[in-house]
């Protein structure tokens, strides 16, 4: 479930002229702001954003990037994009870094549905006048490169069969690739890149049941080269995307020095998916409630912005 709070009945112009006043003057209004985008959904930000353009022949995005500063600019603009066009500009950021992690390549290659990645590779295009795909290519090589090249361009069956010989056969073949560490990584690549989800969490399920531990924890146990550390992302994320994203949270914010970036991209891509049960997870997890740990590790605006995400506006 969502934790954003979206009324049904708000009127794009009136919205458009409440973020005019919020934005003119001598500094932004955060609290006015956040009043109304962090209470609109994906389909109502973008009536606002071409309300916004036909009353003032201005872009509200560049508006926004303009007026506001730091994590709380940062945060708005991935919010009042399209969700395409943010996962997009995701993925473009992730290849960009000096310090190349390709998390975020393979959280949106195996969290979004095929019609969702889809979308994406789109607005990739749109945007970057390149494929996410030849991006991928450019920063990684060998058996890396075909494992996330494979990934980004997979459009997985999305039904909910599940052939038991199958998984049974592939747990095997799992095994013994993981086994023969680099020898056999192929058989990797195509298992993890082909099958549905609902295939593959069959499959994952007989490792663990044939070999008495999670395929995770061995891949784990094998070392962390780069290969095995993006094929135990991809398991993570198509196994349980909760979890794993409960997981992303913890890791940003229990050590010295918060990641906002993580913090940022989890909270903003799932308020209109699924947040309220990675929430859930997390107290589980961690006998406390996600937002009394956000809140303790933010501050300002940047803090309301994200408690407003969260279904929480004190």
């Amino acid at each position: 479930m969502a934790t954003l709070v979206a009324p049904p009945d708000h009127s794009p112009v009136e919205d458009a002229e409440s973020l005019r006043k919020a934005v003119k003057g001598w500094g932004a209004d955060g609290k006015a702001i956040i009043s109304i985008l962090g209470h609109r959904n994906a389909a109502q930000r973008t009536q606002i954003r071409e309300a916004y353009h036909n009353l003032f022949q201005e872009d509200l995005i560049k508006r926004l990037e303009s007026e506001l500063s730091g994590d709380f600019e940062r945060a708005m603009y991935r919010w009042i994009l399209e969700p395409a066009e943010r996962e997009a500009l995701l993925a473009n950021i992730a290849l960009k870094r000096d310090e190349k992690s390709y998390q975020v390549i393979v959280e949106i290659s195996c969290v979004l549905s095929p019609e969702e990645l889809f979308a994406v590779r789109r607005a990739y295009h749109n945007r970057f006048k390149r494929s996410m795909e030849e991006d991928v290519a450019a920063n990684t090589t060998g058996h890396l490169r075909q494992l996330l090249v494979g990934l980004v361009s997979s459009f997985r069956y999305g039904g909910s069969e599940i052939n038991a010989r199958l998984a049974q056969s592939e747990a095997d073949a799992l095994h013994e690739a993981i086994k023969n560490k680099n020898k056999s990584n192929e058989e990797i690549i195509r298992i993890l890149t082909t099958r549905s989800k609902t295939q593959l969490v069959a499959t994952f399920n007989r490792y663990r049941d044939d070999h008495g531990i999670a395929i995770t924890k061995k891949l784990s146990d094998e070392g962390s080269n780069e290969f095995f550390t993006a094929a135990n992302l991809a398991i993570s994320c198509i196994n349980d995307h909760k979890k794993y994203y409960e997981k992303v949270l913890r890791n940003a914010m229990e050590n010295i020095g918060t990641d906002e970036e993580a913090v940022t991209r989890v909270i903003v891509t799932r308020a209109e998916k699924d947040l309220k049960e990675i929430k859930d997870v997390y107290y589980k997890r961690n006998s406390v409630d996600l937002e009394h740990v956000v809140a303790k590790e933010t501050s300002g605006d940047y803090k309301k912005f994200l408690l407003t995400l969260m279904g929480h506006d004190d």
